[in-house]
Formats: structure tokens, sequence, C-alpha cells
């Protein structure tokens, strides 16, 4: 009876170890792995330029004198990127301009409306259409929504005003207007 026993006890154990052999392959065969992959596109890089400086041409003692931005004479400024893309703009305006040796400065001031936004990229202030972009723009605050224009071009006109005094100094005044674009992931 012992090996009756003994041999129960062995078919026992061969059938435990049988049955979790035959069990790993189905644990493993519910396991799976799936592979995928990180994308990302750089943007074309975004270019600056002043195409035309804002002139405000003869100007007499004691006499304002305004340029408006749809003005021949306003200045330009070309902005190209990725067409459609967001874009933060920020415009460093000066207080004022002075003569090249520096002795004299005279006051410019910039009117909330001295900022024309033409996202059709046109190169002349003059013909800007009418919803191709923001006209009459505060340039110390450049709409969020701004955009590169479909065709890769946006292009910024800006105008203003210089205040001379009654006794100004004749001369040739000068003040550098600083124009930064980053695009805002709009």
């Amino acid at each position: 009876m012992r090996l009756n026993v003994k041999n129960r006890f062995v078919k026992i154990i061969l059938f435990v170890v049988l049955a979790a052999v035959l069990a790993v392959p189905s644990a493993v065969n519910s396991q799976d792995v799936a592979t995928g992959s990180a994308t990302a596109t750089v943007l074309t890089a975004l270019a600056v330029s002043s195409s035309a400086n804002l002139v405000f041409g003869n100007v007499y003692q004691g006499v304002a004198t305004t340029i408006a931005t749809v003005n021949a004479a306003a200045g330009i400024y070309a902005i190209t990127g990725q067409a459609s893309a967001g874009i933060a703009i920020y415009m460093a305006l000066p207080d004022y301009v002075a003569l090249a040796d520096g002795s004299d400065r005279m006051t410019i001031a910039f009117s909330s409306t001295d900022a024309s936004v033409d996202s059709l990229g046109g190169a002349d202030p003059t013909g800007m259409v009418a919803g191709a972009g923001w006209q009459n723009t505060n340039p110390h605050s450049f709409p969020s929504a701004t955009v590169i224009g479909s065709g890769g071009t946006t292009n910024i006109y800006l105008g203003g005003k210089v205040i001379p005094t009654v006794d100004q100094t004749a001369g040739a005044y000068t003040g550098d207007i600083v124009l930064t674009v980053a695009y805002n992931g709009n």
C-alpha cells in the first residue's frame, strides 16, 4: 500500500508541475507591446526687417507734424515666417528723436491708433485693404490674435507725431524704433 500511495503522490506532483508548465505560456501570450513615435515640426524662422523709415520730412519750429499709418511716409516693417502662425509683437518706441551730436531732442509721440497690421503683406500702406488685418491699432499693445499672413508675410505700418518746440534747433533728428516678434503658439 505504501507503494501505491507513493505512486499516487508522484503522479499528483507530476500533474501539478505539468499544469504549471502549461500555464506559463498562456500568461506570456496575454501580454502585448505597441510602439508609437514622437513627432514635431519646426516652423520657418521668423525674419523682421524695416523696409521704410517713418519720415516726417521738413518740420517747422513750434508746429507738430503727424503721419498717419496710411500715409506713404509711414514706417513699414516686414515680418516673414510660417504662414498662418500666431505671433506676438512688441515695439519699443522712442520718447524723442535727437540730433546726431545729442545736443538737442524733439518729442515724438505715438497714439493708440498709430499702427496698422496688414496680414496680406502689402508693401504700400496707402493700399491696405479693409479686413486685411488690424487698422488703427495701438503700437504699444498689438492684438494677441495677430498671425503671419497666408503668403508668409505680415507688414506693420507705423505713424506718429513729432512735436518741435518754438526754439527747436535746426537739423536732422533721428530715433530708434525696435520691433521684436516671436511665435506665440497660436
